[in-house]
């Protein structure tokens, strides 16, 4: 068992994002399982929130936003620029006075771990600097860097060398999908780090008010408009002859979830909503039987886990196909929607119990490579 001291993580916490929070809570839970005894930080963009709902599954974490502020700090947006200031104040943390105390912090830690998600791409430039400060911090403690179910896709112009070399500096390169895998020389490609988390817990029991037709339409990150987005919702539910009082809808992130269902719900009256702070504490309604219609990849991913059929909905075409392409391509059984299209209603159900076995099975000994 790996007996490291002091554990850094990085994730992108707090906002919050049901993916998000997911993907910490399981490492943090494993941590508290493998390493207990073990001084756990998160730093995460947003950790007054990210304390609040996650402090409790390690008996000895700790939250804070040091990378991001770095990479928030530097003078330009432009990834080569940031990359460079990030790795600057590690190694000369009078470059970034207000945050003096949190390079040396970090600077101390055995093991730096970015875990899961989205969030170092293109769409963020900035964000290469978590790589960048993860690989100058472990240089400056000589610990170890890795990096987990990560989605790199799509890239800004030209720092495919810029991830190549910085991905060199860690230990342990996972990626979750294959256009990922296609910008670093030889990662391992186990998918998503909620594949590790999957548990029963994460679904809702002993509520008979579960609906037939599950909904999770976005507002954020569209190549579309919010009214085409909710037209394409009631033409789907038409064509799928579902009545309104069969339909609920789950949200991934507080308010930009919310948009289309507030555009619709005079038309679907009966109609169900279920918040992120529920469905974080009550569990998904997910389970066999259902047909889904969903916009976010996670909410994509532990439906189908629960078994239930859908459509994989992209509403952005650089981001999001590639994610719901990634669940497709490993088993979970849905549909891809592109261009609004009205889709046939989904059957089969989610991902067959081999291919989720096999699943977590690429993560847990991804998870044993890392902490023993």
């Amino acid at each position: 068992m790996n007996t490291s001291r002091r554990i850094y993580l990085v994730g992108t916490t707090g906002h919050p994002n049901y993916g998000d929070e997911l993907i910490a809570a399981a490492w943090l839970k494993h941590l508290a399982k493998v390493a207990p005894d073990s001084e756990v930080w998160l730093d995460s963009p947003n950790p007054g929130p990210s304390s609040v709902m996650l402090s409790g599954l390690h008996p000895n974490v700790h939250f804070t936003d040091t990378f991001w502020r770095l990479c928030w700090e530097a003078p330009e947006d432009e990834p080569w620029a940031v990359a460079a200031f990030v790795q600057h104040a590690i190694h000369n943390p009078g470059l970034a006075p207000r945050w003096v105390a949190g390079i040396e912090l970090a600077s101390q830690m055995d093991l730096f771990h970015v875990i899961g998600g989205g969030y170092i791409n293109g769409i963020w430039p900035r964000h290469v600097g978590l790589l960048a400060a993860t690989a100058a911090a472990a240089h400056r403690s000589g610990g170890r860097a890795v990096m987990t179910g990560q989605g790199l896709a799509p890239i800004a112009g030209g720092t495919e060398p810029l991830l190549r070399s910085l991905a060199d500096q860690f230990e342990v390169v996972d990626v979750r999908d294959e256009p990922s895998a296609s910008l670093l020389i030889d990662p391992s490609v186990t998918g998503d780090d909620i594949f590790f988390g999957l548990e029963p817990a994460l679904f809702r029991n002993g509520d008979d008010d579960v609906r037939e037709v599950m909904v999770c339409m976005q507002s954020d990150l569209l190549d579309e408009t919010v009214p085409a987005l909710a037209g394409f919702l009631l033409d789907t539910l038409r064509e799928w002859k579902v009545e309104p009082e069969q339909v609920a809808f789950v949200e991934g992130i507080p308010r930009a979830d919310r948009e289309v269902f507030a555009l619709v719900e005079h038309d679907l009256p009966g109609a169900r909503f279920h918040a992120f702070d529920e469905i974080m504490r009550d569990g998904l309604p997910a389970k066999p039987g259902q047909r889904w219609l969903s916009t976010r990849f996670h909410l994509h991913l532990l439906a189908a886990a629960a078994g239930a059929s859908g459509v994989a909905v992209s509403i952005n075409s650089g981001y999001y196909t590639n994610k719901h392409r990634s669940l497709i391509e490993r088993g979970s059984g849905w549909q891809l929607s592109e261009g609004l299209r009205v889709p046939a209603s989904p059957s089969g159900g989610g991902f067959s119990t081999a291919a989720l076995r096999e699943l977590q099975q690429r993560k847990a000994a991804l998870a044993k490579s890392i902490y023993g």
